[in-house]
């Protein structure tokens, strides 16, 4: 009887080779010559058998899937943008050929082609400090998935961020940034112009404010043009990480730390002026919302007619600013404009011979020649610890970002005793009220009255667009309740409406101010000694020919600066 020849060994075979062989899908010949190619060329075993037509990738599933006992899964039947995108980085993912299907506690459950490789298993157990369980996949369908959606995300961003830009980091801000920032140039190439077209985007459309808002299933940008929030464009969810760190990066926060709050700024030139933003990031459901607030120095050197302030309300605030001591109020909610019409007093008073000191949470813009102090909480430099020390420092006027408190409030209004001009903002919703606020806070009513010289309450209305606004008809009886006279309703004045065209965002273009200047003449004092209401006073500063914010805005229709329905919404108290 001939000797027959032994098989050769099969343990030299890695396991889906193992396999497919005992499945009679190859013989063990030809899967010994796949893993040395496979070995030579740095691929997996599944992508040599794949490439080289041995095994349709159908066949490859079932075959793993009935010998592992694995669940087989048809990713054409998933919806990609319904998978879960943050628990595994999309590098390392597309790295080891695997998709996130979902998560169930501490269970990890991945799609791949070779469930055998126990290398990406202990990465990504490693990378999530989860559990992660195979479920088997068709390598053609894995990898249109992974290109798809690389190459749509990348498509979308280069298709989003088109075009040269101008901007670039300040030079002051870029020694301590450049490792990082190049970093993110080389790999994130992307990423970088899409954030540079949002900032240019940003400027030219006179935004406030950018918003980066990442949702379940999108992720959205949104500005703040005129006060109105607008959504601009739906980037790719999968850049939001990428995205967040490269703000991060930019304004010198920690892109490690993704689970509290963080603010910070970054100075960009661009073309031949600096701009400076504030950035403050928040955790969110899905990600981190970043907001960008766009700090444009020239806005606090507009000027006083430029805010819109008329003739009389003009007079009264200059004359009130121009006192060697006392104390000015300017009050309104969040975004009234508060802090450009201080910066604009401050500016108007900023000479050599004046010593100016500020204290602020956060100094917004730096003006040259003004001494500004940021709040530091965690420091133990609050706005009452700056207060003191400035009095120590020879000032001549003092600017208060926010009195929050009865010290702070104390502290202020000693100043203003003491030859100091103070200013400063309260939340208040018009001028009497402000009174009243620092009575409840606590502020003796003697001391009120002996050092608050003007309060300025504001509000913020969208200009009307110049080349677009037409003529309007409002019924008589709707102008009289908005507080019409009368003896106003004679046709000597026009009004008008927003149209919208090219130039403007729906009939509007730029903001203008609506203001309540309120000196404190001897018989608003009085009414504050005998601890009066705010109705009390509001009543008396009537009498002394004080306009309310609704009658000043009126006085803006009238001149065809804006709308009824702008003023009537600004003002509907």
């Amino acid at each position: 009887m001939e000797p027959t020849l032994a098989e050769p060994p099969q343990s030299a075979l890695s396991g889906v080779a193992r396999m497919l062989v005992h499945a009679g899908k190859m013989q063990h010949k030809q899967a010994e010559d796949l893993m040395r190619q496979a070995r030579e060329k740095k691929l997996s075993f599944v992508n040599a058998v794949i490439s080289a037509g041995v095994v349709s990738s159908s066949d490859l599933a079932h075959t793993l899937s009935a010998a592992l006992a694995v669940p087989l899964l048809d990713l054409a039947a998933m919806d990609a943008q319904r998978m879960p995108r943050d628990i595994v980085d999309a590098k390392l993912a597309n790295q080891y050929q695997i998709v996130v299907l979902g998560r169930r506690g501490s269970r990890l459950f991945i799609g791949g082609a070779d469930p055998t490789d126990q290398d990406v298993v202990e990465r990504i157990k490693f990378a999530t400090q989860l559990t992660p369980e195979w479920v088997i996949v068709e390598h053609d369908k894995l990898t249109r998935m992974l290109q798809g959606s690389a190459a749509s995300a990348a498509e979308a961003l280069e298709s989003m961020s088109g075009g040269d830009f101008d901007f670039d980091i300040a030079e002051e801000d870029a020694a301590p940034q450049q490792e990082a920032a190049e970093l993110a140039d080389v790999e994130d190439a992307p990423v970088v112009r899409f954030l540079q077209k949002m900032l240019v985007d940003a400027i030219n459309m006179r935004a406030s404010d950018l918003h980066f808002e990442p949702y379940e299933y999108h992720y959205r940008v949104r500005f703040r043009v005129d006060g109105e929030l607008r959504e601009i464009t739906q980037p790719p969810i999968a850049i939001k990480d990428k995205l967040a760190s490269r703000i991060k990066v930019l304004s010198r926060l920690d892109i490690a730390e993704r689970r509290v709050p963080q603010d910070g700024r970054m100075k960009l030139k661009f073309g031949a002026k600096a701009i400076d933003f504030r950035i403050s990031t928040l955790p969110t459901l899905f990600g981190e919302k970043i907001v960008i607030r766009i700090l444009d120095p020239s806005s606090a050197k507009l000027g006083i007619d430029a805010l819109g302030y008329e003739k009389i309300e003009k007079e009264r605030l200059l004359a009130a600013i121009s006192r060697p001591y006392g104390m000015v109020l300017v009050t309104g909610p969040t975004g009234s404009g508060k802090t450009v019409s201080l910066y604009t007093c401050l500016n108007i008073l900023n000479q050599p011979g004046v010593n100016i000191s500020t204290v602020e949470d956060p100094a917004e813009i730096n003006l040259p020649g003004i001494n500004q102090v940021n709040v530091n909480d965690k420091a133990g430099l609050s706005f009452s610890a700056a207060l003191k020390s400035f009095l120590r420092q020879d000032p001549d006027i003092i600017m208060v970002g926010e009195i929050r408190d009865l010290e702070t409030a104390d502290i202020a209004i000693k100043a203003a005793q003491t030859g100091h001009m103070v200013m400063s903002t309260l939340h208040t919703n018009d001028a009497p009220k402000t009174l009243s606020r620092l009575l409840n806070m606590g502020v003796a009513p003697f001391n009120i009255a002996s050092s608050v010289l003007l309060i300025t309450a504001q509000r913020l209305v969208r200009r009307l667009c110049e080349n677009c606004k037409a003529p309007a008809d409002y019924p008589r009886e709707a102008l009289l309740r908005a507080g019409f006279v009368e003896e106003e309703l004679d046709g000597s004045w026009k009004q008008y409406r927003a149209v919208g065209c090219s130039n403007c965002n729906n009939g509007y273009r730029g903001r203008v101010g609506l203001y309540q200047v309120m000196p404190i003449t001897e018989a608003i004092q009085r009414i504050i000694l005998a601890e009066g209401s705010a109705m009390d006073i509001a009543v008396q500063a009537k009498l002394d020919g004080v306009r309310d914010l609704r009658q000043f805005g009126l006085v803006k229709v009238k001149l065809g600066v804006t709308t009824l329905e702008e003023v009537l919404a600004a003002t509907n108290e």
